[in-house]
């Protein structure tokens, strides 16, 4: 199949004649950066997760969606708008009845008034409630919570934490805000200050004065080495939770059970050096983890799951296009698509679902700078 440039407006023809069994096919929706390219924003496309064949459908115009997210419900799309001079904030988007299309866009800004210049600067990951947004600010370093209207779309900032009064010392960068399996908690991961916290989390509406985010606590702290924690992932049974380190390059296998985390293994992912791991999932059957790295052998580590103890065994490592970010498997398992910001495209590989391991496929999609993959329903 012919490679697809995102930015032309017309449609090679081969593509017309692509038929997708309904069951097969996916919506697939990817965040970019547009500063400095031809990226309009965020791109929809399908594609089918039995042969891998993709078809882009539309696109929406946001400037530097960097990553986004789904309701649970999957009505609305959700992203950041990744700045740190003034123009930062988050999306919402209407996802149309075929999932085609994305309207109705919302701005707001992450950072409320009067406070400092960089507060909420560089948003950079976002979660989505059925009552809120929550955004993990970078180099603001701290965090904020939208409320949405009776449509879902954003409503107002109805809570604004920064961790830089509270916790002196190094300078805080919030990267990933992950709810637990069991919704009482958020976990947020705070790359500055080398730990991970923990937040009670108020599923109702709030009230006028009442925090969405409250009882703050360290739930685990690397205290040895710089390691800088930047996402995480849990178990497919909710009893483990795995942390990558951007700038150490392990893997942290964490025990979980009611809020609580204890550090259970450490082992290194990163082959290269490169103080750049990014992303980390957990294949659908729950026997992998995959991790990606940049800066230095760009690429995906890969390890097996002990289904008893949590722990990890590491079994490969693949090779990918430059500056992997994030990546994403497909429902069924048999395809693992990276977005490799600047190679300019997404890699698909297909996944061995008895070895884990990873073949890349011929196929590949041109895209100025994609930085997020996010798998919806089928039509």
């Amino acid at each position: 199949m012919k490679k697809l440039r995102t930015f032309l407006t017309i449609v090679f023809a081969p593509l017309t004649f692509i038929t997708f069994a309904q069951d097969k096919n996916l919506m697939m929706y990817i965040g970019t950066y547009t500063e400095g390219g031809n990226s309009k924003g965020i791109y929809t496309y399908h594609f089918n997760q039995e042969n891998g064949i993709f078809e882009l459908l539309s696109s929406a115009t946001a400037a530097n969606p960097s990553f986004v997210t789904l309701s649970p419900d999957g009505k609305h799309l959700y992203a950041v708008s990744e700045y740190n001079d003034g123009r930062q904030g988050a999306y919402s988007f209407d996802v149309s009845e075929d999932k085609v299309q994305l309207s109705n866009p919302v701005f707001l800004p992450t950072a409320p008034k009067k406070v400092l210049p960089r507060a909420g600067a560089d948003p950079c990951h976002i979660v989505a409630y059925s009552k809120y947004v929550i955004t993990a600010n970078y180099t603001g370093g701290d965090i904020s919570v939208f409320s949405l209207d009776a449509t879902g779309r954003l409503q107002t900032e109805v809570q604004y934490i920064s961790f830089v009064e509270a916790l002196h010392g190094s300078a805080s960068h919030i990267h990933c805000i992950i709810p637990t399996p069991e919704k009482r908690y958020v976990l947020v991961t705070n790359l500055g200050k080398n730990c991970v916290y923990r937040f009670r989390y108020k599923a109702r509406k709030a009230l006028k004065g009442v925090k969405v985010l409250s009882d703050m606590k360290v739930a685990y702290r690397i205290s040895d080495t710089i390691q800088g924690p930047r996402h995480l992932t849990f178990s497919k049974d909710g009893r483990f939770a795995y942390l990558i380190n951007e700038l150490g390059g392990e893997c942290v296998v964490l025990s979980y059970r009611k809020g609580k985390l204890k550090e259970i293994q450490r082992i290194m992912a990163d082959e290269g050096g490169g103080r750049g791991s990014a992303d980390i999932h957990i294949s659908p059957d729950g026997r992998f983890l995959y991790t990606s790295h940049r800066l230095k052998k760009d690429g995906i580590a890969i390890f097996a799951i002990d289904p008893k103890k949590g722990s990890l065994t590491k079994i490969g490592y693949q090779h990918t296009g430059i500056h992997p970010r994030n990546f994403a498997i497909t429902p069924n398992g048999k395809y693992l698509l990276v977005a490799c910001r600047d190679d300019n495209k997404i890699q698909v590989f297909e996944r061995n679902e008895a070895t884990g391991e990873l073949t890349e496929t011929p196929e590949e999609i041109e895209i100025d700078k994609p930085t997020c993959i996010v798998f919806g329903k089928s039509n």
